[in-house]
């Protein structure tokens, strides 16, 4: 071993020291590191680069023929004369982008708080599975395992990959563009051994091939693992940008986790070293070429860190699984989710994902596959039976932040807190004091109200609701609550025991400067467009319809006939029985509990519109729930001394309306003998039917049962009914016409006689000499008529009371 590692040391010209170990041989040539630890058996000297050239070595430049991919060696020397051109390594930190998509391919796919199982399906093949399901659903899923287990891809040998009739990525360049060949980057020696492992590993397998004389040559960007071995990326930022985009849709994640809650068994399963399993065409094969101390090469598969890559592996999946996405399974580029609701049904539906994948040569990731979780992490969320949940990882590392001090830490604050928004209730009034921050230049200053509103979300997320996916056959609960600066709004639903609502989803909204000067009615409006945050509005052009329409009209078209088919029916009347059946009367009731007293209230409402309505003082110690009781019994023995035989009873006390409907069980002992004497009153009438109503529909008998529980009676006195005028003109109207009766001018002499004479009133003081002054300002004189000027020029005329009734 010791010779093996001198002699592949020194074939890259650098000089070590290996010192043995005492003790213990370690055969594997590999030393346990621990975190924090120091190596401390090396010694650091200057010494001179060594360069060596081998006059062997063919030149990646000659023009000659190039030997066969097959026979292209890697245990040549590199060559680094001083007459190579290198570029300097300060570019080669990757791209947000490419760095973000790196880190979601090296994340595992594991249960949340599950423990798994590990099963062996042949020699040194093993998957997991979960560890909650029972032992028939264990035993059928390993035979199924077992049966299928050439869907997975232990090595890149093991991988075909996807036909080029369903699947090929091509990479368009914009005309305008021109290509770019970046220039060799200088890396460390052990950085080189590793990036020279992986290729050969993607060479043997068949996913490079070598190539001169290409147009665009791009760079390695080496990124560490956890377990010390390099990912390989390209960096092909300049390609990228050249190439136009692809608008194949990604699923919403939203839509992809509502779909797949609410469900009882999950499998997760990753496509191994997915992008790899679809080619590149041909054409476009050299566009990917990327630079190395050993050659050049270019892929023959589509590689990590292309643009457009996601969209061309979501158009494959679409292609080979569209009749199963939304049913039995969910897709999310490489993500494959299989749901079911029993343990028969999932083996069935994984039975037929496998035949699927077997059929088309797409291999899975044994390592990233877990099959019969209860639940698990998805996409951020942690998706079970009961809902959608919060990722804990994401509200450990909130919790863990600090207050902000820059604008920076403060849109990270809100961007972690933007991806879980649907959870969390007024999002924007709880940070409202956290998106002021951003309004400054330097939010250096954290006070005390900005650290209230942090620690409030903080503590918000210690008990974060679950949601519930929705039921498309319920109807939707919209609760709206309208702030001065913002609005919030839960969107909701019943659960299975119709009795518990069950929130869907949360929405929050900051005003704009223009809205924030809305009447509380438009800005309920501007909440009831937000109301729905996956099914937005679209508008459809009226004109693209009937063109739609007109262009595949039928030729065998009838106009339709408008004749009346029977000319000599004069009327249409009502039978006997319709014209006997009653109109039902309405009754609104209320009650009112507070510390002054407690009063009810009932309106019995005609089928004319006429109003009966009813107030008592009630003068004993009750509940809220008992006076609403006492209001409608009140107002049901009135309708029933009144000999109605139909009646609606609307109450906004959805307590008492549903225990009276049946719906919900009356477990309070106080009301079980009203709920009985109210059915008993209820046999009296030929219709009787209880309806809720909202508060705001019910103010009248709201205001009467308010009335009677503020007001002091005298139990000796005798009160009369309250009589209710409307009046439709003020009351100095009145006035207006008397003086225009007892005087011979009208009403508006006085501002008449200045503006054509400048006469004041007699008696008149200086104050108010200059109020007419002031008023006669925007008044115009045409003859005799007098108008007055508006602020868009409009003039009114003045009318004395005589032309008024006439008008």
């Amino acid at each position: 071993m010791k010779r093996v590692i001198e002699e592949r040391l020194e074939s890259q010209g650098i000089n070590a020291i290996y010192e043995e170990e005492t003790g213990r041989e370690n055969l594997s040539g590999i030393s346990p590191y621990t975190p924090g630890s120091v190596l401390d058996n090396w010694t650091a000297a200057e010494i001179p680069v060594v360069f060596r050239t081998n006059s062997e070595s063919p030149d990646i430049n000659d023009t000659s023929d190039p030997a066969s991919d097959s026979e292209f060696s890697f245990e040549r020397d590199a060559c680094m004369e001083d007459s190579l051109d290198f570029e300097d390594d300060q570019g080669c930190n990757l791209s947000p982008d490419l760095l973000r998509m790196v880190e979601q391919d090296e994340k595992q796919i594991l249960p949340h708080k599950e423990s798994v199982e590990i099963v062996s399906v042949g020699e040194g093949q093993e998957v997991k599975i979960g560890t909650c399901i029972t032992p028939e659903m264990k035993r059928d899923l390993v035979e199924l395992l077992q049966e299928f287990k050439d869907v997975f891809a232990w090595s890149y040998q093991d991988m075909p990959g996807l036909d080029t009739n369903i699947v090929v990525h091509r990479l368009l360049i914009k005309k305008e563009c021109k290509p770019v060949q970046q220039k060799l980057r200088r890396m460390r020696p052990d950085v080189l051994l590793k990036i020279k492992e992986e290729v050969r590993k993607q060479f043997d397998a068949g996913f490079l091939k070598v190539v001169k004389y290409s147009d665009w040559v791009a760079n390695i960007v080496p990124v560490p693992k956890k377990d010390g071995k390099v990912r390989m990326c390209v960096d092909y930022r300049d390609l990228n940008k050249a190439s136009p985009k692809d608008n194949f849709p990604l699923p919403h994640i939203d839509t992809l986790v509502d779909n797949t809650a609410g469900h009882s068994l999950f499998s997760f399963m990753d496509g191994f070293s997915g992008y790899n399993q679809i080619k590149m065409h041909p054409e476009d094969m050299e566009k990917t070429t990327f630079v190395t101390m050993w050659g050049t090469f270019c892929y023959k598969v589509m590689p990590f860190g292309l643009k457009n890559t996601g969209a061309t592996y979501q158009r494959a999946m679409v292609t080979l699984f569209h009749d199963m996405m939304h049913k039995e399974i969910e897709v999310y580029v490489d993500n494959m989710i299989a749901k079911s609701r029993t343990e028969k049904e999932h083996v069935q539906v994984l039975r037929k994902l496998f035949l699927r994948l077997k059929k088309f040569q797409l291999k899975l990731n044994p390592a990233k596959c877990t099959f019969g979780a209860k639940f698990r992490k998805l996409l951020g969320f942690v998706v079970s039976e009961k809902g959608i949940e919060i990722d804990p990882d994401k509200v450990k590392a909130i919790q863990g932040l600090s207050p902000s001090r820059t604008q920076k830490e403060v849109r990270g604050f809100l961007g972690r807190l933007n991806y879980i928004a649907r959870f969390i209730s007024q999002l924007t009034e709880k940070c409202d004091p956290v998106f002021r921050l951003l309004k400054k230049h330097n939010p250096s200053e954290w006070d005390e109200e900005y650290q209230k509103a942090f620690d409030k979300v903080k503590q918000y997320l210690f008990n974060a609701p679950v949601l519930m996916p929705p039921n498309p056959d319920k109807p939707l609960i919209l609760y709206l609550a309208v702030f001065e600066n913002s609005m919030g709004c839960v969107l909701g639903q019943h659960d299975e025991s119709g009795r518990k609502e069950k929130p869907i989803y949360y929405i929050s909204k900051k005003f704009t400067e223009c809205e924030t000067r809305y009447p509380p009615i438009e800005k309920l409006c501007c909440a009831l467009i937000l109301d729905n945050p996956k099914a937005e509005t679209k508008a459809v052009k009226g004109s693209a319809i009937a063109d739609f329409l007109a262009s595949r009209a039928s030729e065998d078209y009838e106009p339709l006939n408008f004749d009346f088919p029977n000319e000599d029916l004069m009327c249409v009347a009502t039978t006997e029985e319709d014209a006997s059946e009653e109109i039902p009367w309405k009754l609104n009731f209320d009650g009112a509990s507070n510390a002054v007293g407690n009063g009810i209230g009932a309106v019995l409402v005609s089928p004319n519109g006429d109003h009966y309505p009813f107030s008592s003082k009630l003068d004993f110690d009750c509940t809220n729930n008992m006076a609403e009781y006492e209001a409608c019994i009140m107002g049901i023995r009135a309708a029933i001394e009144r000999k109605i035989k139909v009646l609606e009873v609307y109450g906004d006390s959805a307590l008492v309306i549903y225990q009276l409907k049946g719906e919900w069980e009356t477990r309070d002992p106080k009301l079980i003998d009203y709920r009985k004497l109210v059915l008993e009153l209820a046999k009296e009438f030929d219709g009787f039917n209880f309806c809720y109503l909202p508060r705001d529909e019910n103010q009248m008998a709201d205001a009467l049962a308010t009335l009677a529980s503020m007001i002091k009676v005298n139990k000796q006195e005798d009160v009369k009914p309250i009589r209710m005028s409307i009046y439709e003109i003020p009351a100095h109207c009145y006035d207006i016409e008397e003086d225009e009766e007892k005087e011979d001018h009208p009403w508006y002499h006085d501002i008449l006689q200045y503006v054509k004479n400048r006469e004041y009133p007699d008696q008149a003081s200086e104050n108010d000499k200059r109020t007419l002054r002031r008023l006669a300002i925007d008044y115009v004189l045409d003859g005799d008529i007098l108008y007055k000027r508006r602020k868009d020029q409009v003039l009114l005329r003045y009318v004395d009371a005589v032309e008024a009734k006439k008008i």
